[in-house]
């Protein structure tokens, strides 16, 4: 495989992984797929870790992550090893 090859795939699947943060916290459902909202609050959250309050969002929002990885079950997946490593 072309190494521009292996560097799309693993792109897609970063991406793909994201999007699975969108589903996992329930942004999707409660947007009701509305890209607009989602785009918006994605600009607020790059507007705040611009800010001066930076480091405390990314405190706090690093901290309730870490908490709903925790508690959530791993499965056996592929992401899974991922999220394990995220977590150390």
């Amino acid at each position: 495989m072309r190494t521009w090859q292996v560097e799309r795939r693993k792109r897609t699947r970063h991406l793909i992984e994201l999007g699975g943060l969108l589903v996992k916290a329930g942004i999707v459902e409660l947007t009701n797929d509305d890209r607009s909202i989602i785009y918006g609050a994605l600009i607020w959250m790059a507007d705040k870790l611009k800010s001066e309050d930076a480091e405390r969002a990314r405190r706090l929002w690093a901290e309730k992550g870490k908490a709903a990885f925790a508690s959530e079950p791993l499965v056996n997946s592929p992401t899974a090893s991922h999220a394990q490593q995220d977590r150390a």
